[in-house]
């Protein structure tokens, strides 16, 4: 299939972009790939500590210094249910190493948070900057420059963007991520929002309410709503990261071991010392960041892309925004519906035919490139097949070319919507982003009175007190990232859809994030410049009229151009946000985060940041 004019001109146009950039990152990689094994160069000391703790065979092969050493970078820890199932997959990547003839050893375990536990609470402060500390553990993990491949062992919000990034960085070795599945399914999506909602309201309790969430949560394995967590499973896949099929696996079955098995023994192939050489920094390039953005925008997936897939391409030398994002939205059609962008979660998508199906129906519509480099060697066109046992062998099996129910998974011919869902909005406000595919058409323009707060706190006690029973915009301001670290502001979409139900219009304009959970209330999210950073969203006043016009892509504040040119920004105290839960320790990170277009990192090149459309 030809691929589509625009996918073809926004590629083109961020090649153009990230010509030095890309030129310079690949000269570091074939320098780094040219110094070889590095065990071959170590001193008789260093080479001992490489292999003191092995067993007698691992020692044998690594003092050979000929055959792969694999490192294992993995996030597990036992509270985050996501997390635990991994805890058994260095065993089982061992085990294939050795029956592969290779050595795999445990080079670095990252930090994993998990926002679900930490929203609405002073942790989620950190949870943003943990995605370049997850980066730079990473760094650590590969510091000692003895392996030839890394398999990264991750799930979650930023882990998995994290090891990337990390792993971008020694982009002249493979890597290979291995997923860990989701939980079953458990308390229908709509029966927990629906508690959520009358929690807010005060007419159930704390109990029934822990009731509701521990019947949704309730086994080791992914969440199964399709957040960030699950969207990344989605983009390692498009990206040609993963094994084909193996994002939404269950944990702890026949099927997910030997995926993980088979990972291993794929990694041991595909290093600089056989023939099949697929270096990470190679496979992800413009054309592989673009697919990244499609399968995005295709799913419907979590706005905390805009920002991950911003840092990502950066690691690789890229340089994307938001520009990028809205013209690929134009185009590409909505082809699933998973909660909360509907009822269904992850392990309906997947029974319906999920990756497999998805990324056919993307290429057969000219949506994808299909000419791309991935860890299993054939270009996009092996991800259109799913994996299975056979006789307890793993195999693979074109996916379905129809799909297992269309409320859930439609083909590129009947999408759910023509376009992606995904806008940027512009105007004296800044720049935004607003995801609109779960926004119902008579939300997504809303222009009222601005109400403002500075925290979150001050919006749910007002609603408490029933001070928002009207039309309203609220404005949320100081919550980027060198304000408090741009937490996520999940904790508000109850009181708001309340609000809406009740027949209010409602909307959220904040430089802070809503994330992969962003339903129902039209939300302008990212906000850019931030308010910290002289951001225009730091102008405005009560009763302010705010257009936030989600179908033409308007953010502004209706107020005189000459009054708005003399207002100056309102500071506000933000020391509360300094200290505590380690919020101290990263003051530095705030300090020097970029921009949320340019990826609120804390690490980046002034070289490649770009805002705007760069042609």
């Amino acid at each position: 299939m030809t691929l589509h004019p625009t996918v073809a001109t926004v590629t083109d146009r961020i090649r153009q972009r990230s010509a030095p950039t890309r030129s310079a990152y690949l000269t570091r990689l074939e320098h780094a790939r040219a110094n070889g094994t590095v065990r071959k160069g170590l001193s008789c000391t260093n080479l001992a500590h490489t292999f003191a703790a092995s067993d007698a065979n691992d020692k044998a092969v690594l003092r050979e210094a000929r055959w792969p050493n694999l490192a294992i970078v993995s996030s597990y820890n036992d509270m985050l249910s996501a997390h635990q199932p991994l805890e058994r997959f260095p065993a089982l990547i061992k085990q294939a190493a050795r029956e592969a003839g290779v050595v795999a050893q445990f080079a670095g375990g990252v930090p994993a948070m998990c926002d679900g536990v930490t929203q609405g609470q002073p942790g989620m402060e950190l949870s943003l900057f943990s995605r370049d500390v997850i980066a730079m553990a990473t760094a650590v993990a590969l510091s000692h420059n003895v392996f030839d491949t890394v398999l990264c062992l991750g799930v979650c919000d930023k882990i998995v963007p994290g090891l990337l990034i990390g792993a971008l960085h020694f982009g002249h070795l493979p890597a290979i991520f291995v997923p860990g599945g989701p939980m079953p399914s458990g308390l229908p999506n709509a029966e927990k929002a629906k508690i959520r909602q009358l929690y807010a309201q005060g007419q159930v309790g704390r109990e029934a309410l822990l009731e509701a969430e521990s019947k949704a949560y309730h086994a080791p394995g992914t969440c199964t709503f399709y957040g960030t967590a699950n969207s990344n499973q989605m983009l390692m896949e498009v990206m040609g990261l993963h094994l084909p099929g193996a994002a939404f696996v269950p944990p702890n079955t026949p099927l997910r071991d030997a995926l993980t098995q088979a990972a291993a023994q794929r990694a041991a192939r595909i290093t600089a010392l056989g023939d099949e050489y697929l270096p990470v920094g190679r496979i992800v390039d413009e054309r592989t960041i673009v697919n990244a953005i499609v399968g995005l925008l295709a799913t419907g997936g979590s706005t905390n892309h805009t920002l991950h897939l911003v840092a990502i391409a950066h690691a690789a030398g890229i340089s994307i925004n938001w520009d990028d994002f809205s013209d690929l939205s134009t185009v590409v059609p909505l082809l699933a519906r998973i909660y909360p962008n509907g009822q269904a979660d992850v392990n309906h998508f997947h029974a319906a035919g999920g990756m497999g199906f998805l990324i056919g129906e993307l290429l057969d519509a000219g949506l994808l490139h299909g000419d791309v480099l991935t860890v299993a060697g054939d270009g996009l066109a092996r991800y259109c097949e799913e994996p299975y046992l056979d006789q307890d062998v793993l195999s693979w099996r074109p996916a379905p070319n129809r799909s297992g129910d269309e409320n859930v998974l439609r083909p590129a011919t009947r999408p759910f919507a023509p376009d992606g869902g995904l806008k940027l909005l512009s105007g004296n406000l800044g720049r935004a982003v607003i995801k609109t595919s779960a926004v119902k058409p008579e939300h997504r323009v809303v222009e009222a009175p601005a109400l403002v707060f500075n925290n979150q706190e001050e919006l749910m006690a007002a609603f408490d007190r029933g001070e928002l029973q009207r039309d309203f915009v609220a404005v949320l301001r100081y919550q980027g990232p060198r304000a408090n670290g741009m937490p996520e502001l999940h904790k508000l979409t109850p009181p708001l859809g309340v609000l809406q139900d009740q027949g209010f219009q409602v909307a959220l304009v904040t430089d802070g994030r809503m994330s992969g959970a962003s339903g129902k209330v039209p939300a302008a999210i990212h906000v850019t410049p931030e308010c910290l950073a002289g951001g225009p969203l730091a102008r405005v006043r009560d009763g302010d009229v705010i257009r936030l016009d989600g179908e033409w892509g308007v953010l502004e504040a209706r107020v005189a151009e000459s009054e708005w040119a003399e207002r100056q920004p309102e500071p506000v105290d933000l020391s509360d946000d300094q200290h505590g839960l380690g919020r101290e320790l990263f003051a530095g990170f705030r300090a020097n985060a970029t921009g949320a277009e340019q990826g609120a990192m804390v690490f980046a090149s002034s070289a490649i940041h770009t805002q705007g459309d760069v042609r």
